[in-house]
């Protein structure tokens, strides 16, 4: 008796546990997708018909119209908002910004998940601690450093800014999976005749791509979402302004539409909604690798 009475709790909770997990699934994507979807509404419909029915979900054929988007990403010199220009400067600042962290975090990552020295413990730690200070403390010092250097306007010095930023982070994550990879497949390649240089590219680097892929991800959306330093460093010139300081022109001008402020927001915003979807294998499999130390 006290068995079935135990496995029907069992059944029980199992029922209320599979209800309650697919209504915060619910509610998760709900919150997730419905502003999402409302910017993508307001942004395919003319301002006159989003004036007659701001609170409408759905939109009519015949309110249908791409013309916000065409206004978005024309040129300035044809009236446009020239956002197709913001769009290339991102993902120059963007891609440069991942090759330039990897090509730093990887031998350091390297470093500290193989090399015995003192202190090495610790130095993850002291990667992290970059955190602690604000990004508003170090943007001044920056700016007045790469001010003498001639980069405060241009986009590699950008670049390197956000690497500054990135490549702590980047080396405690890929450190985290390096650890995991044994010494007895370094030890057979060492056998085999390689050196430790030939054993980083021809045996860890094929190993580790998919803390890379989710390493290069993650860099990639900082990069390409952020606007403090990118607002300090290029605002004097606005054809090197990436794609978030374009919207934040938007944003602030008076005369433009909300349908075409919509339209720059869902620019920005799909590119790295693709390029998550397209990675989202690899992604998790680098955010979850070396959470196991068995």
């Amino acid at each position: 008796m006290t068995g079935k009475t135990a496995l029907s709790r069992a059944q029980v909770e199992d029922r209320v546990l599979g209800v309650l997990k697919w209504l915060v699934i619910a509610f998760l994507a709900a919150i997730t997708l419905l502003p999402f979807y409302y910017m993508l509404l307001l942004s395919l419909k003319p301002i006159d018909a989003l004036l007659l029915d701001p609170g409408s979900l759905w939109l009519s054929a015949k309110d249908f119209t791409v013309s916000t988007y065409q206004d978005v990403l024309r040129s300035t010199d044809a009236g446009g908002q020239g956002f197709m220009r913001f769009l290339l400067n991102s993902a120059l600042v963007s891609l440069g910004t991942v090759l330039l962290t990897l090509a730093a975090a990887v031998p350091g990552a390297y470093a500290v998940s193989r090399l015995k020295f003192f202190g090495h413990r610790q130095v993850s730690a002291l990667f992290l601690a970059v955190y602690l200070f604000p990004a508003t403390l170090l943007a001044v010092p920056l700016f007045v450093i790469f001010a003498r250097m001639g980069l405060s306007s241009s986009l590699v010095g950008l670049a390197v800014v956000y690497v500054a930023q990135t490549v702590p982070v980047s080396v405690y994550m890929l450190k985290n999976y390096l650890v995991t990879i044994p010494y007895s497949i370094e030890e057979a390649a060492a056998l085999d005749g390689c050196s430790r240089l030939q054993t980083v590219r021809k045996v860890i680097l094929p190993l580790a791509l998919p803390s890379l892929m989710a390493t290069g991800l993650y860099v990639f959306m900082i990069a390409w979402n952020e606007f403090l330093f990118a607002l300090l460093f290029l605002a004097a010139d606005p054809g090197s302004w990436t794609v978030s300081l374009g919207l934040a022109q938007l944003s602030n001008g008076v005369e433009v539409p909300k349908t075409v402020l919509m339209a720059g927001s869902v620019v920005l915003t799909i590119p790295v909604v693709f390029l998550f979807f397209a990675a989202e294998r690899l992604l998790t499999e680098g955010l979850t690798s070396g959470a196991d130390k068995s």
